[in-house]
């Protein structure tokens, strides 16, 4: 920034800004234009609160658990940037783009970490039309480079290591024909950051330039899907797209601008400024906020009376463990009104845990949304726990994909229903946003015709319609065939089976109105259903369920019922290839015993994998359940589980057959650790079919490739032996040779444990194990795994 932040005492307050516009305020702008305007009302509020960069990660603050930091922790240094600094800073860098050749339309890597800066340089980008690129780092470098690739960027903005590695794969980038490196040094031709400002210094002086004139269909920026279930793709934001989000979440959460807004995801941060309100920046780490320490995440919700806050399922269950064992009752965060959780699967043992110890004004949400559309449904904690009265129970299910309204549970929260197999409710959809269940299919559905959509209470693959949902995929249309479709009857808002949330108040009234006039529908890939007040249910993704012989598997839905058990931690429902055993046979996997059907098929790996693949022929594969239980259990007491959680799959209807299934015990679930703790069910899948595999042949492949390791470690063995007791040999070439395997079976075989490691911890061997066996057997070991 140009302006130097301010260092804040740990007593500091913002000034609570005036009443923000309303929602209606939000039409027929641009978000740099809605920036500016609020920059030009009150120059001098707090925009961004952000950690100083040399106390984002506090030297002697331990790592975090159940019961809080091991050591104590010295909470950080904050910086403010105010509305004005940031919008002199956003006109000057657009100036500077401007003149070193990014215009509209230019699209541009942009690679920064979270503060004041990045949120400067996106508004630069917005104001000139730039199209921002944006990836998540957490997904690898070779996925990077993939999305990178596939979206040919003609301007590069990143720190001078993202640069080294953009001169290291110039095929990636050939593109590229403005650079621009964050910092004082530059690689190659590219510019700094600082020569950017300089080259907008004068224009901005003279008043700079007014934003872009841009169409509500335009395209704003484009960002990359996590990767977590499936190939990476590029999603694209139009004008109207971004706007749409905005006032959603204006109108469910009732954002303003007074409020404080505590940011894990920058996305969320843009729309802070875009509703005026000061946004602090969790002193986390972004690639990491699972590791977060909830004492840091703790001192800036107080420090700065933090109002709303979003969060991953992962640090929401961090922050409840630290608040549950720092004090008992109530954690004294008044100022709190509004948690938000999602971005995966948000248990409802997390959600009690907050409501227990947050005030009991609180409001907790939980969303359900997807990079393509965001938000679909929101749900409050009082509907999900059953503390407040609802209309009626969520239907359960009868098996067959269509609900019923019987059981224990008919009368209490959503939450509830999972123990009997109804899934996950993920309430009603968001003002503006419709949607539908459509039957599932795996291939291209290029039309909806009339009387496709399924009736409440049947399974199906949830569709979304809406101002918010992205029109189509980067330079993609192959995954446009896959995910969209177009309604050939759109015109019939009111579908019979259809539903769409339409309240009264003035807020949600400005949404939107009628529906929008393009009719192309998002193909989620999640399978659901709608019950008959309009609630969606989530009962898993399309590609992971089973096919059994005679019906198909839901995995949500299948494993609720299983979580239920005192001694699960949770379950994984996999469908794995029949070839292990025979139908009707026993397998001892030494971690599970069961008696398998023979008649489950798994599901495609296409999106995620739930341990199939397309070829998903019916009775080619069997359903496995994976278990992790809470603690360790012996032989005796893990045979009395699988006793009981066969008990569990006779008693329910979407888990019959399920007690003919392979119960495996793992030791911890490979789990996507960047921001929402998603179960690997692709590498579940496979260490289930491993586990189930009968051992491989004396003189097989596999066999005969570890024994070259073998030989090698015999001969590096048996030469220092000779040489300790012998001598060493007077010819070089057996010296050499023994050299040469040294450094192969020792320095080779060492170098390959950080990439065996990960492999290893996702097919539930232990660490301990995986180095000594990458050691003794090296890449033909683990490359298997």
């Amino acid at each position: 920034m140009t302006s130097a932040a301010t260092r804040q005492p740990a007593s500091h307050r913002p000034a609570a800004g005036t009443p923000g516009p309303g929602p209606g305020d939000l039409d027929a702008q641009s978000l740099a234009g809605l920036l500016e305007r609020n920059a030009r009302a009150h120059p001098d509020k707090p925009a961004v609160i952000h950690p100083e960069p040399a106390a984002r990660r506090m030297p002697g603050s331990g790592p975090a658990g159940p019961a809080g930091p091991a050591a104590p922790v010295r909470p950080p240094a904050y910086g403010t940037v105010t509305y004005g600094e940031l919008q002199r800073a956003v006109e000057q860098l657009a100036a500077g783009f401007t003149r070193a050749g990014i215009t509209k339309g230019t699209k541009t890597v942009l690679m920064a970490p979270p503060g004041p800066e990045l949120f400067a340089l996106v508004f630069a980008l917005f104001r000139i039309g730039a199209v921002p690129v944006v990836v998540d780092p957490g997904m690898g470098v070779r996925r990077m480079l993939h999305c990178y690739r596939t979206v040919g960027a003609e301007a590069f903005i990143g720190p001078p290591l993202a640069h080294f590695v953009r001169l290291l794969g110039r095929r990636t980038f050939a593109g590229i024909r403005v650079p621009v490196t964050l910092g004082r040094h530059r690689l190659g031709r590219a510019r700094t950051l600082t020569a950017v400002r300089a080259l907008g210094a004068d224009s901005a002086r003279r008043g700079g330039t007014a934003p872009v004139a841009a169409g509500s269909d335009d395209l704003l920026m484009i960002g990359f899907t996590t990767g977590s279930t499936g190939p990476a793709k590029g999603v694209e934001y139009t004008h109207r797209m971004a706007l749409s989000i905005a006032r959603q979440i204006e109108a469910v959460h009732g954002r303003t601008s007074e409020d404080t807004s505590l940011v894990t995801l920058p996305f969320y941060g843009v729309l802070d400024l875009v509703y005026g309100s000061t946004l602090v920046l969790a002193p986390l780490a972004p690639a990491r906020v699972a590791q977060a320490d909830p004492a840091l995440v703790v001192d800036a919700l107080e420090r700065f009376a933090v109002t709303t806050m979003f969060a991953s399922p992962a640090l929401l269950r961090t922050l409840a463990d630290h608040l549950t064992a720092a004090a008992p009752g109530r954690h004294p965060l008044p100022a709190l009104r509004c948690v938000v959780g999602g971005g995966a699967p948000v248990p409802d043992t997390t959600v009690a845990a907050l409501r227990r110890v947050l005030d009991a004004d609180a409001r907790i949400h939980v969303t359900y949304g997807a990079t393509e559309v965001l938000p679909i449904t929101s749900i409050e904690a009082a509907e999900l726990l059953g503390t407040a009265p609802t209309a009626a129970g969520a239907p359960a299910s009868n098996g067959a994909g269509t609900a019923t309204d019987t059981g224990p549970g008919a009368g209490a929260g959503t939450a509830a229903r999972a123990a009997e197999g109804a899934g996950t409710c993920v309430g009603r959809p968001v003002p503006g946003t419709r949607v539908a269940i459509l039957p599932v299919t795996d291939g291209p559905l290029p039309r909806l015709a009339a009387g496709a959509r399924l009736p409440a209470g049947r399974v199906g693959e949830i569709a979304v319609h809406g101002e918010s949902v992205s029109p189509r995929y980067h330079r993609s249309p192959d995954a446009d065939r896959r995910h969209k479709v177009l309604d050939e009857h759109e015109h019939e808002h009111e579908h019979e089976h259809e539903h769409e949330h339409k309240p009264e108040d003035a807020a949600a009234a400005a949404t939107g109105g009628d529906a929008p006039s393009h009719r192309t529908w998002h193909r989620t890939g999640d399978l659901g259903y709608l019950d008959d007040e309009g609630r969606l249910w989530f009962c898993g993704r399309a590609a992971q369920r089973v096919r059994a012989e005679h019906r198909d598997l839901h995995t949500v839905r299948c494993e609720g019922v299983f979580n239920a058990h005192p001694l699960v931690r949770r379950t994984a429902l996999v469908g794995v290839t029949d070839t292990a055993t025979a139908p009707g046979t026993t397998a001892d996997s030494g971690w599970g015993t069961g008696t398998g059907t023979g008649s489950g098929s798994g599901s495609g790996r296409g999106r995620g994998g739930g341990g199939g693949g397309d070829k998903g022929v019916r009775g080619g594969q069997r359903p496995v359940v994976c278990v992790e239980t809470e603690g360790d259990l012996g032989p005796e007491a893990w045979h009395r589980l699988v006793g009981e959680l066969r008990a569990l799959a006779c008693a329910h209807a979407p888990t019959t057959g399920l007690e003919l299934a392979e119960f495996l015990r793992h030791p911890g679930f490979p789990v996507d650790i960047r921001h929402n703790a998603k179960i690997g069910r692709e590498e579940l899948a496979r260490w289930a079919e491993r586990r189930l595999a009968p051992p491989a042949p004396l003189l097989s492949r596999d066999r005969a490739a570890q024994l070259v390791p073998l030989a090698g470690w015999a001969y590096l063995v048996g030469g220092a032996v000779w040489a300790a007791t012998v001598g060493v040999p007077a010819a070089r070439l057996p010296r050499v040779l023994w050299w040469t395997d040294a450094a192969l079976s020792i320095a080779g075989h060492a170098a390959q444990i950080p990439l065996a490691l990960p492999r290893a911890r996702a097919a539930g061997v232990g660490r301990p194990a995986a180095v000594g066996l990458t050691l003794l057997y090296g890449a033909t070991w683990w490359r298997k795994l």
